[in-house]
């Protein structure tokens, strides 16, 4: 009955390697129900179980949580010049994090935190009576048994991670109790802050001290020791304060063998904007919303099927970028030209644009489209999140 079709989907456009493919998995249906029960019975629980650090999968919680968190003390840590200590951002890389799960250790981490044993076991059947075949070109290759780890592509794995990644979390506020961690506070009265997660997007806040990051290389090793997750050093990264002195900063990257970069250019997909231009940083949105409308310019479509795309898809792709950052008007009026563009021609040529973008966005019963207006959408977006602030104090930076 749990009988899975692995598919490769390729990371980079020209994949080479095995590495370079991300396998999904294709469930069939049966599972695919009883996954969807357990899952739904674990979801009541994770808020009172998994810590506010963790941001994902967690009914009331939000990716913006973790994202306003994490380039507020980012910014903090990279302009840090006075004090007697500096500060230090450590952005972790969990190599194949869902499949190198041991199912041992997360049966222990089940019971541990008190799911009965009777549902442990029904959960431990979906993951571990399983079988894989590979689905290449369209053919099915292979049969075998896997031994660790769980699926990507099924609706329970990622609650089931959200344990495992919690024991980490726990690890480093147990070590934290102990004085050998140091979060940061920012400001000063907020409560300190020593990670984030975002299911396995890890970054360790820390005063920059050699015993802090030697407690935090232990925890490192005892968590891979015990789950069977690997950190891959070569692509983590670390953010040292610029009033750390050249001897100190190698001392710490003696340490945990990581690359010291000037700071993180991107977190959770967004990018830093710090003494840099954000129409140029957000250029690839604009390509993004350019390149799919060439795509559609070759294909025949009706005026209706325009419309549905444009509200389906063109306006959607600034959507998350605009949650965070307000864009310039000029940047945000060249996206609305390109969708009046697509609107209004047919497979590139041009014709005449009979209505104004405004009335396009008016709402229907006004004789409009219906569309966004991307600037009032942007306000709007940016918004929700100090509306979110005052309606949810106790998420964000405010539920630590």
């Amino acid at each position: 009955m749990n009988f899975t079709h692995v598919v490769l989907i390729p990371k980079p456009d020209d994949p080479e390697l095995v590495a370079h493919f991300r396998p999904i998995s294709l469930c069939n249906t049966i599972v695919k129900i009883a996954s969807k029960c357990v899952a739904n019975r674990l979801k009541v629980i994770l808020d009172d179980i998994i810590s506010p650090a963790q941001s994902t999968f967690i009914p009331g919680r939000l990716i913006t949580d973790n994202v306003l968190v994490a380039f507020e003390i980012n910014h903090c840590v990279e302009n840090r010049t006075r004090g007697k200590e500096g500060y230090f951002a450590l952005k972790l890389d969990m190599s194949k994090a869902y499949n190198r799960v041991e199912w041992n250790f997360l049966r222990a981490v089940l019971i541990r935190i008190g799911i009965h044993e009777r549902f442990v076991r029904i959960i431990m059947n979906l993951v571990t009576l399983v079988s894989y075949s590979l689905m290449m070109d369209r053919s099915q290759f292979g049969y075998f048994l896997p031994q660790r780890g769980i699926r990507q592509g099924d609706l329970l794995s990622p609650y089931l991670f959200l344990f495992i990644a919690e024991v980490f979390s726990s690890m480093l506020q147990a070590a934290e109790r102990r004085g050998e961690i140091r979060g940061i506070a920012v400001p000063r009265h907020f409560p300190r802050i020593s990670h984030l997660l975002f299911a396995d997007d890890t970054i360790i806040f820390g005063h920059a001290r050699n015993e802090a990051v030697v407690a935090i290389k232990k925890v490192l090793e005892a968590y891979e020791r015990a789950s069977g997750q690997v950190i891959n050093f070569e692509k983590s990264s670390m953010v040292i304060s610029r009033g750390v002195n050249e001897q100190e900063r190698q001392r710490l990257v003696d340490v945990l063998g990581v690359r010291v970069v000037s700071k993180h250019d991107k977190y959770l997909g967004l990018p830093r904007i710090a003494g840099r231009s954000r129409a140029e940083l957000f250029q690839s949105v604009k390509e993004r919303v350019w390149n799919q409308i060439q795509e559609w310019n070759t294909k025949l479509l009706s005026q209706a099927g325009r419309g549905g795309l444009i509200k389906a898809v063109l306006q959607a792709v600034p959507t998350y970028v605009m949650s965070y950052f307000q864009l310039p008007d000029y940047f945000l009026h060249d996206i609305e030209r390109m969708i009046a563009n697509f609107w209004w021609h047919n497979k590139g040529e041009r014709r005449t644009h009979w209505v104004g973008w405004k009335r396009l966005c008016l709402p229907k019963d006004e004789g409009g489209l219906g569309l966004q207006e991307l600037k009032a959408f942007n306000r709007a977006m940016l918004a929700k999140q100090g509306w979110r602030l005052i309606t949810r104090p106790e998420s964000g930076m405010l539920g630590f």
